[in-house]
């Protein structure tokens, strides 16, 4: 009797901290995220600045990474609360060429996201998507049916529109596919690029995207990059003061072509800047390809827990500044 007992209140034990730690997960915290007022908000009504990576193109060496292993020491020991799951459309092995492939790569990041309880952005990694409508509206109403009212997903319908794309084709493109995602996700955030790389975002705060609720928009910028100081920040300042809710889902410690140097100078008010304006944020990205906003050394494991010897300079401070911070 006493060993029958024990076992019953060694059950209640760890149901009862099994829970607990279920309640502390960021989407149990948060929940469905929404937009009021201009800013993105979580069921309480608060910003909930989210922190995290984001993984690089689903292609070339940054492919092996797009595993659950990786994702699971992304939330353990970054302790990331949101991750971007960035799908290379356009390039040899995208899914222009493979979606059978691609979609599998997004779902394997995806659907371990949703198990570790943190946000995950969808994002149709794509500086053409104007060329790729038809693609575009199969892939996320495929997604949209997928995980429509889960509160852990975002999507992100276009990566970087570049520099000499118009925000009306943009927002033409954004109102299509925002309307075949309506048709089965009524609710779940949405995150809207802008011209010239994201950077424009002070353009389409003066003609926003109407008719739908939970619309947020993406700003990226490269901390190093000597056209990503000052007037960069005033941009998106003034997109602020608009009323824009913001999100940024793509930054690095270098410069835009992913080199650069890592200027810890540089970095520091662009990351007081997200701070003080509780935007969140994915920083670029999750691959061993040698260069400066590489996370991981040449070589690194494919299946995550990493030694400090195995992430790069970027990777190192990245990390420590998500374990200071997302605690």
């Amino acid at each position: 009797m006493k060993k029958a007992t024990g076992i019953f209140l060694f059950g209640i034990i760890f149901n009862t901290a099994l829970l607990a730690q279920t309640a502390q997960t960021p989407v149990a915290v948060n929940g469905a995220l929404k937009v009021e007022n201009g800013i993105i908000v979580n069921k309480n009504g608060v910003a909930p600045q989210l922190r995290g990576i984001s993984f690089s193109w689903s292609l070339w060496q940054g492919r092996k990474y797009y595993n659950p292993a990786v994702v699971n020491w992304l939330c353990s020991d970054f302790k990331s609360t949101i991750i971007r799951a960035s799908m290379g459309v356009q390039p040899d092995h995208g899914y222009l060429q493979e979606p059978a492939l691609q979609t599998q790569l997004i779902e394997n990041v995806v659907d371990q996201a949703i198990n570790d309880g943190i946000y995950v952005l969808i994002d149709w990694h794509d500086h053409h998507s104007n060329q790729h409508l038809a693609q575009s509206k199969a892939f996320f109403t495929q997604m949209a049916k997928k995980y429509t009212g889960v509160p852990n997903v975002i999507y992100e319908i276009w990566n970087e529109p570049e520099g000499n794309i118009s925000w009306d084709t943009v927002k033409n493109y954004a109102i299509q596919v925002i309307t075949e995602i309506r048709k089965y996700d009524p609710n779940n955030l949405v995150v809207v690029g802008s011209p010239h790389w994201d950077q424009d975002v002070d353009v389409a705060a003066a003609s926003p995207i109407t008719g739908f609720t939970n619309i947020a928009y993406s700003f990226h910028f490269y901390a190093s990059d000597p056209n990503h100081q000052e007037k960069l920040r005033n941009k998106a300042n003034l997109a602020l003061k608009s009323g824009l809710p913001l999100m940024v889902t793509e930054w690095g410690v270098g410069e835009s072509n992913g080199n650069g140097k890592f200027d810890k100078n540089l970095v520091k008010p662009w990351f007081q800047w997200m701070e003080d304006n509780k935007l969140s944020w994915t920083n670029w990205n999750i691959t061993d390809k040698n260069e400066t906003t590489a996370l991981l050394m040449p070589g690194a494991p494919d299946n995550g827990g990493w030694t400090s010897d195995q992430l790069s300079a970027a990777g190192v401070y990245i990390r420590e500044k998500l374990r200071e911070l997302n605690k």
